[in-house]
């Protein structure tokens, strides 16, 4: 089964040729691929953990596996291969994880992070995985996905009228940063909102006074499994689908365009072997990140970019294990500040997925997959996502005959 595990086509390099390919800008590089994701994506764990009833140390200990697991593959892999293989965690997943706890208890979920990292470890060893990235047209997944992430855009909105002396300054500097490319390069749109938001936050004084702060090192939180079919229905298929598809997909594309050739069945059983290893604490599933693996391959000489992803990994093992100070300063943050941070974080994903869900072929089923997500009423204890799926892919086969025909021809776009 192993063989289909693609072997590194140069010697992993040296502390000495690590040091030469090392340099300033690849260090910034890495600084700012791994302050995107400790921004927007880690307000999302937090605003799903906190939805979800999870506690304070659950909540950290689950930004500690995310980030200290995925540092450790990201320092392996991109020495091993010799390019920015940069893994974080599914952030489509978290959100669908957000929606199964209105109903599931979490150690339900943890259960499912486990079967998803094994049957994602087994398509990677067996070769098997491009086949079934194929499976689901990827507009009826990205309705699917659209549906998912409509809840932060409506929240984003929300806050701006809840709390517009916290977040409307927020959204101005995004829009500034967004708008000026020149400015948005020096510091990114949702760095920038996060900076501006915690300032005015402090200048009006609307931390909990009554938290302590203090730098605490992580004490993980073990989660026992429970093993429940319902969960196993719900979010195995929807959380596979959204790292294979959606991310790890994603994540490919960014490095093939800039001229790397990532090896797909090793990232997969590694995004599977990482799932499993982090759900040990609580984690969400490993993926292959888009948007990181994107400011990594931004610049600077395509063979030493890999030491910028290394940067990346050594930075995120300190910010898990740090872990519970960084979610307490979150937690005692105004909600609206997590809530336009997690929403700010989403927009761009959102209209991608709008655009790739209704831009051309399986648009009737990526709208019932959209319109089943966003209606969020669980069927047989079932979630919503999984049967969006379902009836994207039923509605399809039924009337959109003609668009399985293209892809099975060859001529339709893939991840």
């Amino acid at each position: 089964m192993f063989n289909q595990i693609e072997r590194p086509t140069e010697r992993p390099p040296g502390v000495g040729r690590l040091i030469s390919d090392f340099g300033a800008l690849y260090a910034s590089n890495g600084f700012i691929g791994w302050l995107f994701a400790v921004t927007g994506p880690v307000a999302i764990i937090l605003a799903v953990g906190s939805n979800g009833g999870l506690s304070e140390a659950e909540i950290a200990s689950w930004i500690f596996g995310v980030f200290f697991v995925n540092g450790l593959i990201t320092l392996l892999f991109s020495r091993l291969y010799r390019q920015p293989l940069v893994f974080f965690w599914t952030i489509p997943g978290t959100v669908i994880v957000g929606q199964s706890l209105n109903h599931l208890t979490f150690p339900e979920v943890v259960g499912a992070f486990y079967a998803t990292g094994l049957l994602m470890a087994v398509l990677g060893a067996s070769g098997w995985v491009k086949r079934v990235m194929q499976l689901v047209p990827m507009p009826i997944v990205m309705g699917m996905v659209a549906g998912v992430f409509l809840r932060f855009g409506l929240e984003l909105v929300r806050a701006v009228f809840a709390d517009t002396v916290i977040v409307g300054p927020m959204i101005a500097i995004w829009l500034i940063l967004s708008a000026v490319p020149r400015l948005g390069r020096h510091i990114p749109p949702i760095i920038g909102a996060l900076l501006v938001g915690a300032s005015t936050t402090l200048l009006f004084g609307r931390f909990d006074a009554t938290a302590t702060l203090q730098f605490e090192l992580i004490r993980p939180v073990i989660q026992a499994p429970v093993w429940s079919l319902a969960a196993m229905v719900e979010l195995v298929v929807p959380l596979a689908i959204t790292v294979l598809v959606v991310q790890n997909g994603q994540g490919f594309a960014v490095l093939r365009a800039a001229g790397h050739t990532p090896p797909v069945n090793a990232v997969t059983m590694a995004c599977g072997i990482g799932s499993v290893i982090a759900a040990i604490v609580g984690g969400v599933s490993t993926c292959l990140t888009g948007p990181t693996n994107a400011i990594v391959v931004s610049s600077g000489e395509q063979k030493r970019q890999y030491s910028a992803a290394m940067f990346v990994g050594c930075l995120a093992l300190g910010f898990g294990l740090m872990a519970p100070t960084f979610a307490r300063l979150l937690l005692v943050a105004p909600k609206s500040l997590v809530m336009a941070l997690a929403g700010l974080a989403m927009l761009r994903v959102l209209q991608t997925a709008f655009v790739t869900a209704f831009k051309e072929r399986f648009s009737l089923g990526a709208l019932l997959a959209f319109l089943v997500t966003v209606a969020d009423v669980p069927l047989l204890n079932v979630g919503a996502a999984f049967w969006g799926l379902v009836a994207g892919f039923a509605i399809s086969w039924l009337l959109e005959r003609s668009d399985f025909a293209v892809q099975d021809g060859g001529t339709a776009s893939g991840p």
